[in-house]
C-alpha cells in the first residue's frame, strides 16, 4: 500500500500537474488511511487488493466518531476514490472500492460578501512603513482580481504586467490565466514596489516576508485578520472574502456571468452561478420596482 500511495502522489505532481498544496493535501488524507488500516489489523506489506469498501466504510464512520466536519470527510473519501480510480487503471486492482461508498450530505453555502465600503475601510486602514505599503498592494490585488490567496503568494515578478495592468496567475490543476486590475491597484502595486528592494529580495516572488522570501497563505490571513480587528467587523473575513466580493460586486453592476467565470478561473459555469443567489436584497428591490403589486 505504501509503494502504490507513493507512486500515485508522483503521478499527480508529474503527470496531472497538481499543485504542492493539492499534493500535501492528498498526502495527508492518504497516510490517514493508512493509519487506519494498520490499526484495523491490515499488516504493514498489505496489498491495495486487500482493501475494501468495508474497510473504507469503517474510516468513515471512525472520522465520524472523532467529530470531523461533513465536509472533511467527504473530501478523504474523494481522495481515496481518485487514488483506487488509478490504481485501476494501473492495473493492479480489479475495481475501486470507494466507487459505491456515497458522499457525506453536504449544505450548500452561499458566500457572504463585504459591502463595497466595508471593502473599502478594510483597504484604507491607515499605516506607516513598508509593512503598510505591502499590506495596501496585497488587498487591493485581491479585490481587484479576485484571484485565489494560493495563487497570490505565488505571484513571480515576470508574470506582473504594471503597463497593461494585467497578472499571469497559475491557477488550480496548473491552469494559467490572465486577470486584470484597475488604476488603485496599479498604483499600490507600484508603490510597494519601489520598496521592495528594502526587504532584501532572495527569490522573484511578488510579495516578500520580513527575511526576504515569499510570503506565505498564513501571513495573508493573518493581516487580513487583523484588518478585522482594527475595524471590530462582525462579519467573518478572510482573504477569501474578497474573492466572493469580487465576483458579488461584478455582477451587481452588470457583469456577465461568463467573464466572471473567466475572471474567477472556474472550469464549471455552474461554481460561479452560486454568486448570483448572494444578493437577495438587490432581488428585493427589483421585485418592489417591477412586480406591479409590491
Amino acid at each position: 500500500m505504501r509503494q502504490a500511495v507513493d507512486a500515485f502522489l508522483r503521478h499527480l505532481a508529474d503527470e496531472r500537474n497538481a499543485s504542492p498544496h493539492t499534493c500535501r493535501a492528498y498526502a495527508r488524507d492518504l497516510a490517514q488511511f493508512l493509519q487506519h488500516l494498520a490499526l484495523s489489523g491490515l499488516a504493514p506489506e498489505a496489498r491495495p487488493q486487500d482493501v475494501d469498501h468495508l474497510l473504507i466504510r469503517a474510516f468513515l464512520a471512525r472520522l465520524h466518531h472523532r467529530g470531523i466536519k461533513k465536509v472533511s470527510a467527504a473530501r478523504k473519501l474523494a481522495t481515496i476514490r481518485t487514488f483506487f480510480r488509478y490504481l485501476s487503471r494501473q492495473g493492479l486492482v480489479e475495481h475501486n472500492p470507494a466507487q459505491a461508498l456515497l458522499s457525506p450530505r453536504l449544505e450548500r453555502r452561499i458566500p457572504l460578501p463585504l459591502e463595497e465600503a466595508e471593502v473599502v475601510s478594510l483597504i484604507e486602514v491607515p499605516g506607516d512603513g513598508l509593512a503598510a505599503y505591502r499590506a495596501r498592494a496585497i488587498l487591493e490585488v485581491l479585490y481587484a482580481t479576485g484571484i485565489r490567496c494560493a495563487e497570490l503568494v505565488s505571484l513571480d515578478l515576470p508574470a506582473l504586467d504594471l503597463e497593461g495592468r494585467t497578472l499571469r496567475v497559475v491557477g488550480k490543476g496548473r491552469k494559467e490565466r490572465i486577470v486584470l486590475f484597475g488604476g488603485q491597484a496599479r498604483r499600490a502595486l507600484q508603490a510597494y514596489l519601489e520598496t521592495r528592494p528594502r526587504w532584501h529580495p532572495r527569490s522573484q516572488a511578488v510579495f516578500l516576508n520580513h527575511r526576504g522570501g515569499r510570503l506565505t497563505d498564513r501571513s495573508i490571513r493573518n493581516l487580513v485578520a487583523a484588518r478585522v480587528r482594527a475595524l471590530s467587523l462582525q462579519t467573518k473575513v478572510s482573504p477569501h472574502t474578497l474573492r466572493h466580493s469580487f465576483a458579488t460586486h461584478l455582477l451587481r453592476r452588470g457583469a456577465d456571468l461568463r467573464a466572471i467565470q473567466e475572471l474567477l478561473g472556474h472550469s464549471s459555469l455552474s461554481t460561479t452561478q452560486r454568486y448570483t443567489h448572494v444578493d437577495t436584497r438587490q432581488l428585493l428591490q427589483i421585485y418592489r420596482t417591477t412586480h406591479p403589486r409590491s
